[in-house]
């Protein structure tokens, strides 16, 4: 174990640049405007603080005389007839699904406030995504339509269902076609409705794509096995990894299940078991899924296909065409020790690659085929259904539209004017289309060109039902009433056809008595009451099969051989990787905030896509961060700022989709650039990267990251990390605890210790459980009413995110990130080569806090159970306490972000206030805020032990990090039961405190990271 380890958060902390060093003498990132301060007014004002103290003295007084004069007197009117579920100040929480998970929503007088797992949910176990997090506040959009539209123009439900059905009626009998185009729809009840509208309409039919596409693995499975499935995968099951660039725990296929997967042979239950697993990552871009892996290797996207035939050929013995060296030779190198590897696992093995290429998925098939995977890590017989789409029905619909056979057309949760690849061959042939829906909520990019919307309701105001996986059927059930004059578009579907039942949720209640709750042993009206209680009923498990791969590789290599010729850039080319972001993802979302202003977890990039550039190409090229470069690939040409992204392979960029939004309103308008139409059509599917010519612009537009915002001043003792070897060795390795935690109390002349007599609420974080993913800053933001500040703010280091998630790089030594024998020495301008940890930091509710002993007004006070405290209208905001915090997770309010009137793109509205949790206050402008531990869910758990008579027992409170995390990485609890999960957690040898020696008593202690290698590789 290296002690001497250098990491460091971004470049410029590791180059040490004049304006990163500059910005560390100040006692603060930013001199104080006054003009905001006092008028709410302009950012180029500055004072000194004793000259700020004077007009804060003034600003006071100002307020007093204002309070003091008559104001108007409204009469309230008590709550004394109340709907008989509602009881003011108590919540109530309803089953419902999202995105195929089953989820729990909180209500709180009526109004849905907050999502939580389901912690029975079979995918994710109460983990939940940041943008499951962040759906609640799309409910209270005021951007959604209000009601349905004509050509534009409002037009009322019994207008627009007269239309409507005219047109149908004429399209019917003139013989041309109808088509319904969707995303993935995996609801047992829609399909049904989509069923029965085919039978009023038999010359209508379904294309189901996805803008982010998995038809390739599908299609590889009908052409390997004959099953045209999505698999089921089963990570938890694998002792080694190999992916090539599936980001599977960031945004491949089902990443929430995926992480809680992983982690189960990593985390401090298995690594005490002596046991982890082994990941290797071959990737183009530092994905989430490549920084947590125990060996990364950089591969370009024209090298995917010949890496996976040499493996092809490692494992096999065979020789297929196509075996070629790589660039990288250590990766070449490492190839032949990844086959042995899976070899030594087989049937716990897992091979998985990012490609939409089917060639590229049938030889992954063959490699796992070869390793005993199917049955054991890949699951056919017991499928997901999360994505269905067809590349080759949507290209064929284009088709039919330009050559006039189609009359009517309607979108469900699809927007291929902005995201397919080819959206003038869609806007051209909606021209010739009769008839064009759209049942979007908001008037988006293919809404816009329909004459008929008909705005379905929010899934929190809808009923349905879910089959994320085969046989596990969940519910949705609406939480309140559609707040605008919105109608389910299964609802619509159901007038339209004239069928038998024109009430959906009569509909999905006939279904569920007939089909499928007897499928989870219910039935009848107690069946139905058991399942709005439950969420989900669950078939039997079809038995896993194995699998005998059946196909010709030889044809297959030859396709993938042309295919990497293809993608294979000259010297005066880059090949470019398009992917997703965590926050991001499909670009669905563009419009809620709280998304937007995610810190992407690699990069730390808010409210923009760039082209992420390796540091070499930017030194070679001559380009700094923010430059604008010109891309142009397929016919298509973007200008994005380029940003110098350590692991990024040379001669190579990747830009994330789902941004260049154009109509999804205020917030995701023009947020970045549209990416999609970098896509291609080759061998029968959308493919996602390209060779692509750079162009500087001479122009620079700055990326408002936070990776080196609230610098910790380069102190050494913040990440531990060890190798697996070690661990097994020595537990304590890497902590420091090799003779137990250092006292630091003898000559402790400035803080009193405090006693905690019966709670002492502490926290545990595993560094080698949390991958990064940002879901507990946004379901903090979610629970604590965190203000969304905008890009700017974000650039002037004034972000609010309570808790933060730091990424940290360190040099990998070897160029192949650690996975063969032979040592090499970095070199530290090869920054290509670099590991990752992530950290999340928060208030550290230390026993001896600094910011305590430096609060002129004690606004920041310690409390008898362990934590800190703030007492808002107590706080001046002299940010004393920001100042003597070693952690810097304090965050002074510069505005009042609630009702400013400059933020009001982003929360302040009407009915957007009404997403705010009632037990949390707003703060105001001036004051210091900071994570709380969630303090009102803990008064909340010791209210309800109280009345029941009892303590809190473990696990009755949980912090909304803790609650959200897919990993369990986060674990909070009372110190003082030896017996609670924390305590336990906290008594792992792994254990270390963050700056210990400052002695400032933390209150949160984190485990060492390990990685999965031996001493040689490290």
């Amino acid at each position: 174990m290296d002690s001497n380890k250098k990491y460091w958060k971004g470049l410029e902390e590791l180059n040490k640049t004049p304006e990163f060093v500059e910005k560390n003498k100040h006692e603060f990132a930013e001199p104080i405007p006054i003009e905001d301060v006092l008028t709410g007014g302009g950012l180029a004002g500055t004072t000194p603080r004793r000259d700020f103290l004077k007009a804060l003295g003034f600003g006071v007084g100002a307020v007093t005389l204002a309070a003091c004069q008559k104001v108007p007197v409204h009469k309230s009117i008590p709550y004394l007839v109340k709907p008989e579920d509602v009881v003011p100040g108590v919540a109530n929480y309803y089953v419902s699904t999202y995105d195929g998970s089953a989820i729990l929503v909180k209500t709180r007088e009526g109004r849905p406030i907050k999502i939580e797992g389901n912690p029975n949910d079979l995918l994710a176990k109460g983990g939940l995504s940041g943008q499951a997090q962040a759906s609640v506040l799309d409910l209270y959009d005021v951007n959604r339509l209000k009601n349905p539209m004509r050509d534009g123009g409002d037009y009322g439900w019994d207008q627009t269902d007269g239309f409507i059905k005219t047109e149908l009626a004429a399209i019917k009998a003139g013989g041309k076609k109808i088509r319904i185009v969707s995303s993935t729809i995996s609801s047992p009840s829609t399909l049904a409705v989509i069923a029965d509208f085919f039978g009023a309409f038999p010359n209508a039919k379904h294309i189901t794509y996805d803008a982010v596409s998995y038809t390739g693995i599908i299609q590889a499975n009908q052409n390997s096995f004959g099953k045209a499935v999505l698999p089921h995968y089963n990570f938890d099951k694998a002792d080694v990894i190999v992916s090539f660039g599936a980001d599977f725990l960031g945004t491949w296929i089902s990443p929430a299940e995926f992480i809680r997967q992983y982690v189960q042979n990593r985390n401090n239950k298995s690594l005490q078991s002596k046991k982890m697993s082994r990941h290797i990552q071959f990737e183009t871009g530092m994905s989430v899924t490549g920084s947590n892996a125990d060996a990364r290797i950089a591969i370009k996207p024209s090298e995917e296909g010949v890496a996976l035939i040499n493996l092809y050929n490692a494992i096999s013995g065979n020789t297929l065409p196509g075996t070629k060296k790589l660039t990288n030779n250590a990766a070449d190198k490492a190839i032949g020790l990844v086959a042995k590897e899976l070899l030594a696992a087989k049937g716990k093995a897992l091979v998985v690659a990012g490609s939409n290429d089917v060639a590229t998925q049938v030889l992954v098939n063959a490699i796992n085929s070869l390793l005993g995977s199917y049955g054991t890590t890949i699951d056919l017989d017991n499928p997901s259904h999360q994505y269905s789409g067809n590349d080759a029905e949507l290209v064929e619909f284009t088709n039919e539209m330009k050559r006039g056979e189609v009359d009517a057309v309607f979108f469900l949760n699809s927007n291929p004017v902005y995201d397919y690849y080819n959206s003038k061959d869609i806007t051209d042939g909606l021209k010739k289309v009769r008839l064009r829906v759209s049942f979007a909520d908001h008037a988006d990019e293919t809404a816009s060109v329909c004459n008929i919307i008909a705005p379905g309701s929010y899934y929190l105001e809808s009923w349905g039902d879910n089959q994320a996986l085969d046989g596990y059927y969940t519910i949705v059930q609406p939480t309140i009433n559609p707040v605008y004059d919105t109608r389910q578009a299964e609802h619509s579907l159901l007038v339209w056809s004239d069928g038998t039942v024109k009430d959906y949720y009569t509909y999905v209640r006939n279904n569920w008595d007939k089909n499928l709750l007897a499928k989870g042993g219910l039935s009848g009206q107690g069946g139905w009451e058991t399942l709005l209680q439950t969420g989900f009923v669950k078939a039997p498990a079809n038995p896993a099969g194995t699998y005998t791969f059946n196909h010709d590789l030889n044809a297959v290599a030859q396709t993938i051989l042309d295919h990497s010729n293809l993608l294979a850039a000259d010297g005066s080319k880059v090949e470019i990787q398009l992917y997703q972001t965590v926050a991001m993802r499909d670009g669905k979302r563009a419009n809620n905030p709280w998304l937007q202003e995610l810190p992407d977890p690699v990069s730390k990039v808010t409210w923009d896509n760039f082209a992420a550039v390796s540091p070499s190409d930017m030194k070679k090229w001559g380009y700094e961060d923010g430059d604008v470069v010109k891309i142009d690939a397929n016919g298509y040409s973007v200008s994005l700022p380029v940003l110098s992204q350590p692991g990024q392979t040379q001669g190579t960029i990747s830009v994330a989709v789902g941004y260049g939004r154009t109509l999804a309103g205020p917030v995701g308008d023009n947020v970045g650039k549209n990416a999609y139409p970098f896509h291609s059509l080759r061998n029968g599917t959308f493919q996602t990267s390209a060779v692509a010519v750079l162009t500087s612009t001479g122009e620079n537009s700055p990326l408002s990251q936070t990776q080196t915002h609230h610098s910790i001043e380069g102190r050494n003792s913040i990440i531990k990390e060890a190798t697996f070897t070690e661990y097994l060795k020595n537990p304590s390795t890497g902590s420091g605890n090799e003779s137990g935690h250092k006292d630091y109390n003898e000559n402790n002349l400035f803080w009193q210790d405090y006693d905690h007599p019966q709670y002492n609420w502490v926290m545990a974080i595993d560094l080698n459980a949390c991958t990064g993913c940002g879901a507990c800053v946004v379901a903090c933001s979610a629970e604590n009413n965190v203000p969304v500040v905008g890009k700017e703010e974000v650039g002037r280091r004034r972000e609010m995110h309570w808790i933060r998630i730091d990424r940290y790089y360190s040099f990998d030594d070897n160029g192949d990130g650690g996975i063969t024998r032979e040592r090499e020495i970095a070199k530290l301008d090869d920054l290509d080569r670099v590991r990752v940890v992530y950290q999340p930091m928060l208030c550290q509710h230390c026993d001896h806090a600094p910011c305590e002993t430096v609060c002129p007004v004690l606004a920041t006070v310690h409390s008898s159970e362990g934590l800190n405290h703030m007492a808002y209208n107590r706080c001046v905001g002299t940010r004393y306490c920001a100042n003597n915090c070693p952690y810097k997770v304090r965050r002074f309010n510069w505005f009042n972000y609630w009702n400013d009137a400059r933020f009001e793109n982003y929360l302040q509205n009407d009915h957007t206030l009404l997403v705010l949790n009632p037990d949390v206050v707003t703060r105001f402008r001036g004051v210091m805020e900071k994570c709380s531990m969630c303090i009102q869910r803990i008064q909340a758990g010791k209210l309800k032990a109280k009345i029941e008579k009892r303590s809190v027992r473990d696990g009755d409170i949980k912090v909304a990090c803790q609650q959200t995390c897919p990993a369990n990485a986060i674990i909070m609890g009372n110190a003082n039961d030896p017996n609670s999960e924390v305590s336990k957690a906290l008594k792992s040898e792994r254990t270390y405190y963050v700056l210990e020696e400052l002695n400032t008593q933390p209150g949160i202690g984190y485990q060492v990271k390990i990685r999965n290698i031996s001493e040689t590789e490290a």
